[in-house]
């Protein structure tokens, strides 16, 4: 391990980042109907004309891949080639999208009204705008924004007509498409639908792919996806799905296009629409439907305040640049372009690369609101208060300097901190508790989480005296605890690295690099599920670590030793605080699976009863963290079981069969546990933050 390179890293203070402007202010001072109305005339790629959708469907229909494709599934089932072909057309029907400039152009106009309620701001980075423009007349463009709200594909269709970009055409799943006239809307105004999971099914996969790549390599449209797969319930990144990057990456790998442009887009909302939503979901209550009367009932949120969006075109990655002596795409010469194989190890582990290194882009340009840094001190303080039976809450003006000193730290580490600094601290916390007043209460002069008015979360119009149980009553607690979590994980990305050194030393046997790097490696593998850390970047990630607790006077590092200094203790209590929730997560599932799973149980068990056991520790007193309870925690601890050989599928067994192998769950749980100790010893033996 080099040493050196701690000292060498890059400074992420130094990372220029550009300047927004709010597009709702022209919204409120012009009308809404003449922006809706106005000459639309984007300029495309190459300057291309637009493409009709029956044109681009019969492009799709006749090409070479698709036919082949038709040949082979029609061998397979013995079926005649014009039933394959029509059910071909099929799919293609009730996938394809339908853009139509009427229907965007009322999207146009009510969405201005919809934003302008709902919204004090949209804030936009116009040299990104300018840099997107520029992207799409050169090369085939991809746009991947972060997920974390319905709002997102409906806000980036906004933004672009705002700024007469080229519309994109999106890939959303097909529970949308099942709300009347709401479906058929979204189609037309560039949503294309896709089925959650298509697995074995071939045709249906030659289709999807031959129609993305249709429209990617005539550059008809950017193509628009979240490469997370889903909205992040937790607002922390999800671990990429690659399953339409490996396809927009294949023409270029073929050689149908020259390079092709993708862009990273974060969009950060200071208060999400879904936050309650969210959290119950979490906690094991179905997600409710898409349905058109769900949307009509949805509007009491438009008598609520939520805050700014900050949207942030990032950089544009050229694909070829990436691949640059990584790809070596003379292999695809030997195959016919039209015959569909399976992507080779390497290309397999470039796309993988890269979808990290692009979710890495989104983290890194998320804006974080003063109220980010607020719960994170909220959370640690409440579960401070609770293990030592203090009084609750936090005095304001303590809360204030917390809150001071946790925005210079995340200043130093490189965040992305929107922070009024022409405004005075105190005022910055009281309007930024004001905006979050369903989650945080004052009592005589303390700011504390609302747990007491979590009685009326359980659902709408429900009053406080159904909820009878303590369970019911833990379960409402947990509703504010999780939301509160939610915009906690929206800083992790800034402090995880930091944190996981912190953690380290105060578990590693001793004060020896070597040791600490040691511990710091089992936990960061221990949380690749959990967060976005990049595959085979454990040595980049630790000297950053190292880098950045030494840029602020918390750690002397030599050669052979890691040493905390005075003045570093706050920061590490600080750090090693926000792993703690899941630490003692993953430990429990741990624990669970040991003393009351089966031997063998199915995937769908598994929820279900870990949040039993939990709930029957959480009410006895046993466990620290309401957190564990979300079953995001939960399914990131089991697939890391299952990533380390801890936990097993059964081949040939029912569907999601699992085998616990409880020598090695409870040897990483031992692990863990003496991490989780060390962690807490630290927490009672040093002065909060």
């Amino acid at each position: 391990m080099a040493s050196k390179a701690v000292y060498l890293h890059r400074d992420p203070m130094l990372k220029k980042r550009d300047d927004f402007e709010d597009i709702l202010e022209e919204r409120r001072n012009s009308s809404d109907l003449r922006y809706a109305l106005r000459c639309y005339t984007p300029v495309l790629y190459k300057g291309v004309s637009p493409c009709k959708a029956d044109t681009l469907k019969n492009m799709v229909l006749q090409s070479d891949q698709l036919h082949y494709v038709i040949n082979q599934v029609s061998k397979e089932m013995g079926r005649a080639v014009d039933d394959i072909q029509e059910e071909a057309s099929a799919i293609l029907e009730e996938m394809a999208h339908c853009l139509q400039l009427s229907t965007v152009r009322f999207f146009a106009f009510t969405l201005s009204k919809v934003f302008k309620t709902l919204f004090r701001s949209i804030c936009v980075n116009e040299e990104g705008i300018q840099r997107l423009q520029q992207a799409i007349q050169e090369h085939p463009v991809v746009l991947l924004p972060s997920h974390r709200s319905y709002m997102d594909f409906l806000l980036m269709s906004y933004i672009l007509y705002t700024y007469d970009l080229a519309l994109p055409v999106i890939a959303a799943g097909m529970d949308f498409m099942g709300m009347k006239f709401v479906g058929e809307m979204l189609r037309m105004s560039g949503a294309f639908f896709i089925r959650r999971s298509f697995g074995g099914d071939k045709l249906y996969w030659a289709v999807f792919s031959e129609y993305v790549k249709t429209m990617l390599k005539n550059g008809f449209a950017p193509v628009e996806f979240f490469l997370e797969g889903t909205r992040s319930r937790t607002c922390k990144s999800l671990t990429p799905k690659l399953g339409l990057l490996n396809i927009v990456m294949d023409p270029y790998f073929k050689g149908e296009v020259f390079d092709m442009s993708l862009v990273p887009v974060s969009i950060s909302y200071e208060r999400i629409l879904e936050e309650a939503l969210y959290a119950r979901e979490m906690l094991g209550v179905p997600k409710p439907k898409e349905s058109t009367s769900g949307l009509f009932k949805a509007r009491k949120v438009l008598s609520e305040d939520y805050g700014s969006i900050h949207v942030y075109f990032g950089q544009p990655v050229s694909v070829r640049s990436l691949a640059e002596g990584r790809i070596n795409r003379c292999q695809f010469n030997l195959i016919p372009r039209h015959v569909p194989n399976r992507p080779s190890e390497d290309i397999q582990s470039f796309v993988n690369d890269s979808a990290y290194r692009l979710v890495r882009a989104q983290e890194e340009n998320m804006v974080l609101k003063p109220w980010v840094l607020l719960a994170s001190l909220l959370l640690q303080n409440h579960h401070q208060n609770q293990a030592s039976g203090q009084k609750p809450g936090v005095a304001l003006d303590e809360l204030t300097e917390q809150a001071v000193w946790l925005r210079d730290l995340s200043r130093q580490y490189g965040a992305f901190l929107h922070w009024p600094d022409h405004v005075p601290p105190p005022d910055v916390i009281s309007s930024s508790l004001s905006l979050h007043r369903g989650l945080v209460k004052m009592s005589e002069g303390r700011v504390q989480l609302a747990l007491e008015q979590a009685g009326g979360q359980a659902g709408p119009g429900e009053p406080r005296s159904t909820l009878t149980t303590p369970e019911e009553e833990l379960l409402s607690r947990a509703v504010i605890v999780l939301s509160c979590a939610s915009y906690r994980n929206q800083a992790l990305h800034v402090f995880l690295r930091p944190a996981l050194l912190a953690s380290a030393i105060h578990t590693a046997a001793s004060n020896q690099k070597q040791e600490v790097f040691n511990s710091f490696s089992f936990l960061r593998n221990m949380f690749s599920n959990e967060f976005i850390l990049c595959p085979g970047a454990t040595v980049q990630d630790f000297e950053e670590a190292c880098f950045l607790l030494v840029k602020t006077g918390a750690l002397q590092v030599t050669q052979q030793e890691v040493l905390v200094t005075e003045r570093g203790h706050r920061t590490l209590v600080f750090l090693t605080s926000m792993l703690d929730p899941f630490l003692q997560g993953y430990q429990v599932v741990c624990r669970f699976l040991c003393e009351e799973a089966p031997e063998v149980l199915t995937e769908k068990q598994f929820i279900p009863a870990v949040r039993k056991f939990i709930i029957k520790h959480l009410l006895a007193g046993r466990l620290r963290y309401t957190e564990v309870l979300s079953s995001d925690l939960q399914k990131n601890t089991l697939a890391a079981l299952l990533r380390l050989g801890a936990v097993r599928k059964i081949k040939g067994a029912a569907q999601g069969t699992l085998k616990v192998n409880k020598v090695m769950v409870n040897s990483l749980e031992d692990t863990l546990g003496k991490k989780e100790a060390g962690i807490k010893q630290l927490l009672w033996i040093s002065p909060g933050v």
